[in-house]
């Protein structure tokens, strides 16, 4: 169970990404067992708490796959990562029911949902013991009224929501949904209110690594937006976000140790005066 593994307020944590898939927006899927297990070796040595697997991409214009296809890439490696690193937090990033019942099986921890919170997989989760993660999204950029608000009810709703389904609070995790429904103004807004989603009360998880909202402000392709990730981090270390979601686990893991030493009072366990 989640918060065996995570103490919340503690620390802030970070989440490694896998994408089992040709397409990632970020150029870093990979397609073989092998592969993404060298990846996620990488994230462990580099410090990540959580791994988070997923098998379709949301990039924009993304190809949907059908449920066996998602299946048939997430689970060998869930089943792989789980037999090499029994106590490390495995998520499973996921909107299909199907999916995330294999996945149940392969042995995770977590189900990490970029499509709200639907109420089956609330359920599946509840069944299961399992930590879950609801993002905000929605099909345009339109809001009636401020964007913060808008996103601090729903995930406040969300949040509920998964509690009257039988999800105690300390495993509902809300996320924002960087990237998704939002422009690029809309996207800092909210970044710059973080501290209105931490104070919702429920475990928290940002995922803006690599966003086209970072390139935008840096000029920068994907795969050179690790230090504008980890800056985005640590302002949400900051804020109090308990996992910060990203594809450079190394950058991020050091700036948001500083964050926490500095705003926690986080230490080392090596710390001497």
């Amino acid at each position: 169970m989640v918060e065996r593994c995570l103490a919340w307020g503690e620390r802030t944590y970070v989440m490694g990404v896998i994408n089992v898939t040709p397409d990632s927006f970020s150029g870093d899927g990979s397609t073989t067992l092998d592969d993404a297990v060298a990846i996620a070796r990488r994230h462990v040595d580099e410090g990540a708490d959580v791994l988070d697997v997923g098998g379709e991409s949301t990039r924009p214009g993304y190809a949907p796959v059908d449920a066996a296809t998602e299946a048939a890439r997430v689970v060998p490696v869930l089943r792989a990562l789980r037999a090499r690193f029994p106590r490390i937090v495995l998520s499973v990033d996921t909107s299909k029911a199907a999916v995330a019942r294999a996945a149940v099986e392969a042995g995770v921890d977590l189900l990490n949902c970029v499509r709200r919170a639907p109420d089956e997989l609330l359920e599946i989760a509840a069944a299961a013991d399992l930590g879950f993660v609801a993002m905000h999204n929605q099909e345009t950029t339109q809001y009636d009224g401020d964007v913060v608000d808008a996103v601090v009810r729903a995930l406040e709703e969300y949040g509920r929501r998964g509690v009257r389904r039988g999800i105690p609070r300390e495993r509902m995790i809300v996320d924002p949904g960087i990237g998704f429904g939002k422009t690029a103004e809309q996207n800092l807004q909210v970044l710059r209110r973080l501290d209105r989603i931490v104070a919702l009360g429920f475990p928290t998880l940002l995922g803006a690594s690599r966003k086209s909202t970072l390139g935008k402000v840096t000029g920068q392709a994907p795969e050179e937006r690790a230090v504008a990730t980890a800056a985005t981090s640590a302002l949400a270390a900051a804020a109090g976000i308990d996992v910060v979601r990203v594809h450079d686990v190394a950058q991020t893991h050091d700036a948001v140790q500083v964050a926490d030493a500095i705003y926690r009072g986080w230490r080392p366990a090596q710390w001497t005066e």
